[in-house]
């Protein structure tokens, strides 16, 4: 898992059919300081996250399928919650 901050939608005219009528979202991925970590990622949204959410991402095809309640398909990474605060100790 892996926790992000959502950098903007993802519109796509052609999805997959396991896609369809799911939302997109580009995620840029942050360290434990808050700063941002590598390249944005694409994941599904599983909890109606928007822009500007800080969000808890399951970057890995099976926990993706258990949270979609689906079979193995084309989808690795979900936005699985959204995060009210993080505190560091």
């Amino acid at each position: 898992m892996m926790l992000g901050r959502v950098v903007g939608d993802v519109v796509a005219t052609i999805k997959h059919r396991e896609l369809e009528r799911r939302k997109l979202l580009l995620v840029q991925p942050l360290g434990g300081d808050g700063a941002p970590v590598g390249r944005p990622v694409i994941a599904v949204d599983s909890v109606d996250a928007g822009v500007g959410d800080h969000v808890l991402v399951v970057d890995e095809g099976n926990g993706a399928a258990q949270v979609l309640e689906r079979p193995r398909g084309p989808v690795r990474t979900v936005v699985v919650g959204v995060v009210d605060a993080v505190t560091r100790g």
